[in-house]
């Protein structure tokens, strides 16, 4: 019999008492989810705080916890049922980990709430700002929450980021690429109108004049940002005499309000071992910061110099001249980072791994051999390495396949049956989050909230 709703019992399932409803905003551009309550409105900064700082006791118990899902536990919905019920933004009520369709991306709310909390306490101590990158999770309701725990706005890599952002009502957007050629700039334009606070970048004098005459045309004043090259290639204008001279230049269009230097280096961000990390980042901005100072001491009105990273939080603030951070993979965390090293031990665990990929267990050809759902679409491939499992020790992963992940159990603590869930640790979190519609915000095993993401280009 089809069924056409979820308000009928099915007598194969077991009967509970269904948890308040789950939040969800992919029916409506613009609706907001709360953790708690179908309100709208963002979390204020102090319920926010209060709540991160009882997570962070639940995070350490949660993430000693078991994060196999029992094979015989009942499924409460289909994978189309939630899809369509979110399409009509209906309430997912008593939904939970084990009702969810695989593969899922899931975000633990106790250990993200505790990440938030621990950064915004790191930098207000600092005194600096925090502006995020939102390239990390691009979703509006992240974004509010780190909002709400004092950041300044949050940096974005993509039109398609700044335009999801700006509709969700975050502003103090910074747009951390150049935007050349004439439909980026006449979106940019559109934004800033939108949200005058939106900062971008440049690093060459003719993409300055292309948005110093469009400003113009448009009748409005931009604020920018010189992007200053760190040492690594990608883009920025070199530090030193080309960035001073550039920067004169574009502090003299007329069009353009010179606000500061973005310098990021993202090859700091991941160099194994703290004191190699702490020495590689301190080169890498030493000769930004120093033609930031000059530049100020010659009377340029330079307020903000944005940079730093998740693998450098507790490293850059050190620097004199430095304003705010952009650290971004701290909300989630991943096996990338975990590799790197923290100050006091071979494992990066300053932030808890709050993001997994969530699979079954499909198939066993041997006792010591098991097959999930979950292969090469399900993972970022970017890294020689794969996911690592989040409570299965001694197991080894391999991909079998677009569709299909291979579980070695030969040193394994425990053995694996048809039907059983596991929940893997991704390999990078940025491109990871960019494979999926949405997060499934859990609290223990209750889904408390559905985030949609907004992935890919437009």
């Amino acid at each position: 019999m089809h069924r056409t709703g979820l308000s009928a019992p099915d007598p194969g399932r077991k009967c509970r008492r269904a948890p308040p409803p789950v939040a969800n905003s992919l029916a409506t551009p613009g609706a907001a989810p709360l953790l708690e309550s179908v309100s709208s409105a963002p979390l204020p900064r102090r319920a926010f705080l209060r709540r991160a700082a009882a997570s962070a006791t639940a995070t350490a118990a949660a993430l000693t916890a078991p994060h196999v899902v029992a094979r015989d536990t009942a499924a409460g919905y289909t994978g189309a049922e939630i899809d369509e019920r979110l399409a009509r933004g209906q309430p997912l009520a008593g939904l939970t980990r084990a009702d969810l369709p695989t593969p899922s991306l899931l975000l633990d709310l106790d250990a993200f709430e505790a990440n938030v909390a621990k950064l915004a306490a790191h930098t207000r101590a600092a005194g600096l700002a925090l502006r995020p990158h939102a390239k990390t999770h691009k979703c509006v309701e992240i974004a509010r929450r780190q909002r709400a725990a004092g950041a300044v706005g949050v940096c974005v890599a993509t039109l398609r980021e700044a335009e999801a952002m700006a509709a969700g009502g975050i502003g103090g957007l910074l747009i951390t690429s150049e935007l050349a050629g004439p439909e980026k700039i006449r979106r940019l334009l559109r934004l800033v109108r939108a949200q005058p606070d939106t900062l971008c970048v440049v690093d060459q004098l003719p993409h300055a004049e292309q948005l110093d005459a469009a400003a113009r045309a448009a009748g409005l004043n931009l604020p920018v940002l010189l992007d200053v090259d760190p040492g690594s290639r990608r883009t920025g204008v070199a530090a030193g005499a080309p960035a001073e001279t550039l920067a004169r230049v574009v502090a003299r269009l007329p069009h353009l309000r010179l606000r500061g230097f973005h310098c990021y280096s993202g090859s700091s961000a991941h160099v194994v071992g703290y004191a190699a990390r702490r020495d590689h980042s301190h080169a890498a901005l030493a000769p930004a910061l120093a033609s930031f100072a000059a530049l100020r001491r010659d009377g340029l009105p330079l307020e903000v110099f944005s940079g730093g990273s998740t693998g450098t939080y507790n490293i850059d603030p050190g620097l004199p001249g430095l304003t705010e951070l952009q650290c971004g993979s701290y909300v989630f965390m991943d096996v990338d980072y975990r590799r790197i090293g923290g100050r006091s031990g071979a494992l990066y665990e300053d932030f808890a791994p709050s993001l997994t990929v969530l699979a079954t267990v499909i198939s066993q050809p041997a006792p010591d051999r098991a097959t999930v759902d979950a292969g090469l679409k399900a993972f970022a491939t970017d890294k020689r390495f794969g996911p690592d499992f989040k409570d299965l020790p001694g197991a080894k992963f391999s991909y079998g396949g677009d569709e299909h992940g291979i579980v070695d159990l030969a040193g394994a603590a425990r053995s694996l049956r048809l039907g059983d869930r596991l929940e893997f640790i991704v390999p990078h979190c940025d491109p990871n989050v960019n494979l999926y519609d949405r997060f499934y915000c859990l609290r223990g095993d209750r889904v408390e909230a559905v985030w949609p993401i907004a992935r890919g280009y437009a």
